[in-house]
C-alpha cells in the first residue's frame, strides 16, 4: 500500500468513516494478493469515498459458520476494475474484492489451508498416500470459476481431486466423498442466499461438514496464509484430475433408490408433481429419480435453465412463498398433487400439496413437511415390520432444538426416542457418526459398501438406527449414507408417501390434520431481523449479548418458567453427550409458549424461533386459530423487548 492512499485511509479512521479493522485488513489484501483488480477497485472506491462499502467489505476476514464460508461475490457497488470485460449471465469478469467477500484471494486461501491440514492428517493416518478431494458447486456467479481454481489447487498441491462435470447437488458431493473414500470435500455454493452470493463449504473424510476440532485446524491453517502465492509440487508429486458424471449420478441415484420402503405405492397411486429446478442443480437427480421409482414428474421450464442470476424469481429460497408461484400455477393447470422446490443447491425443500376440500395447491412450511417425513417413517419401519419391540430402543429420530417439538411427539407416540441437537446439519451427522462408530469394529469393516438393508440392521442390533432426521428450515435426511441435507432423498420420500396416502384414499393435508388431532395442533414460526453489513454485524452481536446476559423474566404478562442457556456449553443432549457452546438461548413460558434467539451462522440477521401448541383431540381449526394469535402475540412482544434492548 503507498503512503499516500495509507494516509487516505487513516485520516478516514481518524474521521470515524472506516473501521480499524478495514484498514487493517485492505493492507492485509493488498500486501497478498497482487492481481491487478484488486487494487484498482480499492482505490476506486476510495476516490468515491464509499466508506461504507469498504466496511462492508473488509471490516473482517470470513470464517466457517454452520455453513462454512458465505459472502458477497458481487458488491452492493461495482467497481469498473471488477466489471472489466464482463461474464456470463451478466455477471462482472471479477468477483467482489474485499476481504469479507467470496473471491479467489479468499477461496485461495480457504482450499490451501483445507490442503495442509487434511495432508497433516493423512500423512499421520496413512503415510506416504495422496490426499483425495471431492469437488462440487451450484449454480451460481463464479461457481464454475472457483471450482476448476480450488480442483487446480489441489493437484497442484499434491491431492488426487474428484471433480464435478457441471452443477452438482451438495448432498450428492456428501455422497461422492463417502463412497469414493475421499479424505475431504468442497462444495462452493451459497445454498439459498441473494444471487450475489457465494460461499465454500469443507467436509471431513465421512462426509459430514466440519465440525470440531477440524474446523478450528484448517482455520489456524487459513489463518496462517497472508499471500495468495504458492509453489506447486514438483510434476512427478502432483495429483490427478477425475471427472465425475453421468455414470456416478447414476450410483447416487440407485442408492436413493434403496431408501423407498413401499416401491408398490408407485404402481398403485403414482404422484402426479411438479417440479422446478429455480435455476439450480437439483433436476440432475431429482427428475430422474423420480422417473425412475414411477411418479408422473413434469418441470417448470422456464426454470429449468441453470443461471446464477435466478431471473424468474426474487429470491431462490423455497422458504419464501413467491418463488414456488410458477410452479403452482402449472401444478393447478395440470391438477397435480404436489409441488416440489429445491434450493439452488438442493439440499433444502419447499412443497405445495392439494387440499381436497378447495382444490388448491397450498404451502407448506419446513416444520410441516418434516412432520409428514417423520411420522411417515416412524410409522411405516414399524408397520413394516423394521422396527420391533425388540430393537426399537435402537431406533432414534434427530433434529434440532429449533425444529418443532411435534416431532418429538411423533417419535414418543411411536415409542422411538428423539435427539435434539444445535442448528446445523453438521450436528445431525456428527450424530450419525457416532452411530456408526458404535458399530463392532470388525463388522463395519466395509460399512460403506453395505446395502442400506445391511447397515439398518447393524444399526438396529448394534447401535442406533437413524429414522429420519431435519431442521425446520426446510432440511431433511431419511439416511446415513449421506452426511448433510437432502432434497433428492426428501423428494423422493414425499413422493411414496403421496402415493401411499393416496393408495388409502388419503392425502398429504388429511394425514397432517390426522396427526394434530391426535397429537396437538403445534405451530411455529420463524422470524428475523435483517442488519447488514459492519455496523449490523456489530449490532447483533451485541443484541444476542445482550439477551445471554440478561434474559427477559416475562413476556405477554406471562412469567418466563425455564430457561435454557447455550452459550455456556454446559448442557448434555439425552444421550448425555456436551452440547457445543452457541450463543443461543431458549425461553419457555409458563402457559407452555416459547421462543428461541440465536445469530445466523450464515446469514446477516438475528432469528426468533417462536413455539405453542394446542391440546390433542382439539378441533383442528379452533385450536389453529387460538395458537396463531397466541404466537402473533408473542411475537408482538418480542419485537417490543428488542426495541427496548437496541434503544
Amino acid at each position: 500500500m503507498n503512503c499516500a492512499l495509507k494516509n487516505t485511509l487513516q485520516q478516514a479512521v481518524d474521521a470515524g468513516l472506516l473501521l480499524p479493522s478495514s484498514l487493517v485488513n485492505i493492507d492485509l489484501l493488498m500486501q497478498g494478493c497482487k492481481s491487478p483488480e484488486v487494487a484498482a477497485a480499492i482505490n476506486e472506491l476510495v476516490e468515491q469515498q464509499a466508506w461504507s462499502e469498504l466496511n462492508d467489505r473488509f471490516f473482517k476476514t470470513l470464517a466457517f459458520g454452520t455453513g462454512g464460508l458465505r459472502g458477497r461475490s458481487i458488491g452492493s457497488i461495482i467497481t469498473k476494475a471488477e466489471q472489466a470485460a464482463g461474464g456470463p449471465n451478466d455477471r462482472p469478469e471479477f468477483p467482489c474484492v474485499g476481504t469479507a467477500s467470496m473471491n479467489y484471494f479468499n477461496i485461495g486461501r480457504a482450499m490451501r489451508g483445507l490442503i495442509t491440514y487434511i495432508s497433516s492428517v493423512v500423512a499421520e493416518t496413512s503415510p506416504g498416500k495422496k490426499p483425495s478431494i471431492v469437488i462440487g458447486h451450484d449454480t451460481r456467479h463464479f461457481s464454475r470459476d472457483f471450482a476448476e481454481y480450488c480442483a487446480r489447487l489441489c493437484t497442484e498441491l499434491g491431492c488426487d481431486c474428484a471433480l464435478f462435470d457441471g452443477p452438482a447437488s451438495t448432498p450428492e458431493v456428501s455422497f461422492a466423498i463417502r463412497e469414493l473414500n475421499a479424505d475431504t470435500g468442497v462444495v462452493i455454493t451459497a445454498s439459498h442466499n441473494p444471487y450475489h452470493d457465494n460461499g465454500f463449504k469443507a467436509y471431513f473424510t465421512d462426509g459430514a461438514q466440519l465440525i470440531h476440532p477440524h474446523d478450528s485446524g484448517v482455520i489456524k491453517e487459513v489463518n496462517a496464509l497472508e499471500s495468495d502465492e504458492y509453489t506447486a509440487v514438483a510434476a512427478a508429486e502432483q495429483g490427478k484430475l477425475s471427472i465425475l458424471g453421468a455414470e456416478f449420478d447414476n450410483l447416487y441415484i440407485n442408492r436413493l433408490q434403496s431408501i423407498v420402503l413401499r416401491p408398490e405405492v408407485f404402481a398403485q397411486a403414482s404422484a402426479k408433481v411438479v417440479f422446478t429446478n429455480l435455476h439450480g442443480t437439483g433436476a440432475r437427480c431429482i427428475v430422474p429419480l423420480l422417473a425412475k421409482v414411477g411418479s408422473d414428474v413434469s418441470t417448470v421450464a422456464a426454470q429449468d435453465c441453470l443461471d446464477g442470476r435466478f431471473p424468474t424469481v426474487a429470491s431462490p429460497n423455497p422458504e419464501n412463498a413467491e418463488a414456488l408461484d410458477m410452479a403452482i400455477a402449472q401444478a393447478e393447470a395440470q391438477n397435480a398433487d404436489l409441488v416440489i422446490a429445491p434450493d439452488p443447491d438442493a439440499d433444502r425443500m419447499g412443497i405445495a400439496v392439494r387440499d381436497k376440500k378447495t382444490n388448491k395447491m397450498v404451502l407448506l412450511s419446513g416444520n410441516q413437511t418434516g412432520c409428514l417425513l417423520a411420522w411417515y417413517r416412524c410409522m411405516s419401519m414399524i408397520d413394516l415390520g423394521i422396527i420391533t419391540p425388540q430393537n426399537i430402543k435402537n431406533a432414534v429420530m434427530v433434529k434440532t432444538f429449533v425444529t418443532s417439538p411435534l416431532q418429538d411427539a411423533i417419535a414418543e407416540s411411536f415409542g422411538i426416542a428423539t435427539v435434539n441437537v444445535l442448528t446445523g446439519f453438521k450436528y445431525i451427522a456428527a450424530k450419525l457418526g457416532r452411530y456408526e462408530q458404535a458399530i463392532p469394529e470388525q463388522l463395519r469393516t466395509n460399512y460403506r459398501q453395505m446395502s442400506e438393508e445391511q447397515t439398518r440392521a447393524l444399526r438396529l442390533e448394534h447401535s442406533r438406527y437413524f429414522v429420519f432426521g431435519g431442521e425446520e428450515s426446510y432440511g431433511y435426511l431419511a439416511q446415513d449414507f449421506v452426511r448433510d441435507k437432502d432434497a433428492n432423498a426428501a423428494a423422493l420420500v414425499l413422493a411414496e408417501l403421496t402415493a401411499y396416502l393416496s393408495s388409502k384414499g388419503s392425502s398429504l393435508l388429511e394425514c397432517l390434520n390426522d396427526i394434530y388431532t391426535q397429537l396437538g395442533y403445534y405451530k411455529e414460526v420463524g422470524k428475523s431481523i435483517v442488519m447488514e453489513g459492519a455496523t449490523g454485524a456489530a449490532k447483533i452481536a451485541a443484541l444476542t449479548q445482550s439477551y445471554i446476559s440478561t434474559p427477559p423474566v416475562e413476556m405477554c404478562g406471562v412469567k418466563v418458567a425455564g430457561m435454557r442457556d447455550f452459550s455456556a456449553g454446559k448442557l448434555i443432549d439425552t444421550e448425555g453427550q456436551p452440547i457445543p457452546a452457541e450463543k443461543m438461548l431458549f425461553i419457555d413460558l409458563e402457559d407452555g409458549r416459547s421462543f428461541a434467539v440465536r445469530p445466523s451462522g450464515t446469514e446477516p440477521k438475528i432469528k426468533f424461533y417462536i413455539f405453542a401448541h394446542g391440546k390433542a383431540g382439539e378441533q383442528v381449526s379452533i385450536a389453529s386459530e387460538k395458537v396463531s394469535a397466541s404466537i402473533d402475540e408473542l411475537w408482538e412482544a418480542i419485537q417490543a423487548d428488542v426495541a427496548a434492548r437496541m434503544a
